[in-house]
């Protein structure tokens, strides 16, 4: 699969995943997102290190390591190797759950078909295990949000964040006209996977919740997913979004 392919097919899923999304008219439809953010979780094929191998091949380029120990998240930043859209790759560490959950989840991954987990189209194939039940689902979102997230949606993308300068409008105007349009913001400086750094303005957009048929057949309105919106505050933020997106102390080195 080649680069444009593959993040076509990424926005193709997440439109229609969130049609609120898709039906924006608020910039041209071929503005392109400062980055995606994908949620995973550092289990087999699903880990971090087995998708970073498949979108290296992509022309993807690593350019750092976060650590969230507070969020149980470890993060990784790719670039392409053209002005597309960079990728924001969270994983969530498994071991940081507490033993119920955490076996709960796992045993919900290994029910996983071989054939959806082979390679970086995984990210896009929707969820390759079984759908949970509701009391599953609540029992992992009490234990942590994006484990019944993932449980619902599989490794895929959680949300894209635009820069309000390329937008052409301020963040305030953006906010003003999605409020209108029945999609509030959150002010809190988080997006419902990592905090985010100081040197940026950034608004959160839940999208509506949505009727889920869960694995017994019961039927809930979750929220799944989101947009951000993003500009820079201080002339020491500079280059793209992406690279100032995250906290510097969550920066880390790994070997």
């Amino acid at each position: 699969m080649q680069r444009n392919e593959f993040v076509q097919q990424l926005w193709l899923d997440y439109i229609h995943t969130h049609s609120d999304i898709g039906a924006l008219r608020l910039w041209p439809l071929s503005t392109t997102a400062d980055y995606l953010t994908l949620v995973t979780l550092n289990h087999g094929p699903f880990a971090a290190t087995a998708l970073t191998g498949s979108l290296a091949r992509m022309g993807y380029r690593p350019i750092g390591r976060y650590a969230m120990a507070d969020k149980g998240l470890l993060v990784s930043l790719l670039a392409p190797s053209d002005g597309g859209s960079w990728l924001v790759l969270a994983e969530l560490q498994m071991g940081t759950l507490s033993k119920a959950p955490r076996k709960a989840i796992e045993a919900l991954v290994q029910q996983s078909h071989p054939q959806d987990c082979k390679g970086h189209n995984l990210l896009c194939r929707g969820r390759p295990w079984p759908m949970p039940s509701w009391e599953l689902y609540q029992q992992l979102l009490s234990a942590h949000p994006l484990a019944a997230w993932l449980a619902v949606m599989g490794p895929r993308l959680h949300h894209a964040g635009f820069d309000c300068t390329q937008l052409g409008e301020p963040l305030i105007a953006l906010d003003q006209k999605l409020h209108e349009l029945g999609m509030p913001g959150l002010n809190e400086h988080q997006n419902g996977v990592f905090a985010i750094s100081p040197l940026l303005d950034h608004r959160f957009y839940p999208t509506t919740s949505q009727k889920v048929v869960f694995g017994e057949g019961d039927e809930h309105r979750v929220c799944l997913g989101g947009l951000s919106l993003v500009q820079t505050h201080t002339e020491s933020a500079h280059g793209r979004i992406a690279e100032v997106l995250l906290p510097d102390h969550t920066r880390c080195e790994m070997a």
